[in-house]
């Protein structure tokens, strides 16, 4: 749950983006780092390994305005995709109040996006928490690889494939060029805000 500070008045909420490696969690938060720069307000800390990938998190507060009074902050955290690192993501989901889940749009990657939301799910599981309850956003990654001739899974069989149980809010996009990226970030803002309001009794 969102870590409340009476002294200062403030809520802080943590969205975690979600999905197997090399998926473009990191794409998506440098993307938001640089097109949302007046909500920014600190340093993205990024870890990178030899390939290039994330190994612990990125992080990106971003301040939202106040609601009752309460200064609303938002923490944005992606997980290291590789399943050597499960010991890391679990760590990343401590405490989580919305996610992203991020799937790989290439034809290749349809078993690692399904493995990842499993892998999601049993995390969950162990803090207690429903990959059915928590406030959900899925995001179709890579679409525009389709315009240079690479096969792609059709937008249908990725919602069957990882939504057809979930009925989360999804979306096609491009986290290279943007298209899909403030779409699905403001999504999964508006549903954890909507979650903690319920908890809070706003």
């Amino acid at each position: 749950m969102a870590n409340i500070n009476l002294k200062k008045r403030e809520v802080e909420c943590k969205i975690v983006y979600y999905g197997p490696g090399r998926c473009g969690k990191t794409t998506n938060i440098e993307y938001i780092f640089k097109t949302f720069q007046k909500q920014v307000t600190g340093d993205m800390i990024t870890t990178e390994t030899d390939g290039d990938r994330t190994l612990f998190f990125d992080f990106l507060p971003m301040g939202l305005g106040k609601i009752r009074g309460y200064d609303i902050r938002l923490q944005l955290y992606t997980v290291p995709g590789q399943v050597k690192y499960s010991a890391t993501r679990k760590m990343v989901l401590r405490e989580v109040d919305g996610l992203v889940f991020v799937a790989d749009s290439l034809a290749v990657r349809r078993k690692k996006n399904i493995l990842s939301l499993k892998d999601l799910h049993e995390n969950l599981k162990e803090y207690g928490l429903s990959i059915f309850k928590i406030p959900l956003v899925l995001q179709y990654n890579k679409r525009d690889l389709a315009e240079q001739g690479i096969p792609l899974m059709p937008y249908k069989t990725m919602e069957r494939d990882l939504n057809r149980q979930l009925k989360a809010p999804s979306f096609p996009a491009s986290a290279v060029k943007g298209d899909g990226v403030g779409d699905t970030l403001k999504t999964c803002i508006k549903l954890t805000l909507k979650s903690l309001k319920k908890q809070m009794g706003w």
